[in-house]
């Protein structure tokens, strides 16, 4: 190693980085350790409530329940037959319960993850000075490695299905974001010259030009948001997250390939059916 690169690796001349990060965290969980413990409680209440309530009920109740919201939103017996098809299969494989536990999770974490992203891009859409701010900070959390969000988030709220939720919120929320800040930038000038021509205002020209414009990008920012949830979920099992990334997890570690495929083909199968029930929009442009 030459002089200035063992100058600047010595002990001494380390920027603790690590240390300040372990002050800060101490300072949270010091003084604010019951709001931490309020909050995993209550969300894990609610969860541990909802996946209760649909294993509560029959699994062909559900499945079937399933199926007819998938017909409702896309009019299709093709994909009807399909969602049937394949939760039939993951019932058959015996991770019915691991299913509807990573269903739930990742219905919250995607709905909860649109709440937060669609207002603050349609914010960004209008005010390009909040969005030369965003661009670093969604640059960011779009490139850190999936693993190193768990670290805060475990030291904060410690094990469990509400960790799971909230680091899988924080994980998909920039895709909806940036898609409904480039839904709302992508609105043809036209259009908006002529409903101000007629008289709107900018809360009409939001809700009757701007959103139906922009739907089927925002809806693009869903699916992408509900894969990145189905991803993160899978990776929380790390932390105490029940659902399909458990069985993925204890495959892992024994090298145990045949539980390691049935997990495997249920999240692909969980992941087709949630991106074509999210579809809409996008087919209604087409």
């Amino acid at each position: 190693m030459d002089p200035i690169s063992d100058w600047i690796s010595r002990r001494q001349h380390k920027i603790p980085i690590g240390r300040w990060g372990r002050e800060f965290f101490d300072f949270l969980t010091t003084n604010f350790a019951w709001l931490f413990d309020s909050l995993a409680l209550g969300l894990s209440t609610v969860l541990d409530g909802l996946v209760a309530a649909l294993l509560y009920l029959p699994p062909l109740f559900v499945v079937g329940a399933i199926a007819l919201l998938a017909f409702v939103l896309q009019r299709s017996w093709k994909l009807t037959l399909g969602v049937l098809i394949g939760l039939l299969f993951i019932i058959n494989q015996g991770l019915w319960k691991e299913t509807v536990e990573t269903l739930v999770l990742v219905v919250a974490a995607s709905t909860c993850s649109m709440a937060i992203g669609v207002p603050i891009g349609i914010w960004a859409a209008h005010n390009e000075r909040l969005y030369r701010v965003l661009h670093p900070i969604l640059d960011l959390m779009q490139t850190l490695p999936t693993f190193v969000y768990l670290i805060p988030v475990l030291i904060l709220f410690g094990l469990g299905i509400a960790p799971g939720l909230i680091v899988t919120i924080i994980f998909a929320s920039p895709a909806p974001i940036r898609l409904t800040y480039l839904g709302i930038t992508s609105v043809p000038k036209p259009l908006l010259e002529a409903g101000e021509a007629f008289g709107a205002t900018k809360r009409q020209l939001l809700w009757k030009v701007e959103l139906p414009s922009a739907l089927p990008t925002i809806m693009a920012g869903l699916t992408q948001c509900i894969m990145l949830s189905l991803s993160m979920v899978v990776i929380a099992a790390l932390i105490g997250a029940n659902g399909l990334g458990r069985p993925v997890v204890r495959a892992l570690n024994s090298v145990n390939i045949p539980l390691g495929l049935e997990a495997g083909l249920a999240i692909v199968i969980l992941a087709i059916i949630l991106d074509r029930m999210a579809r809409i929009g996008r087919e209604e442009q087409k």
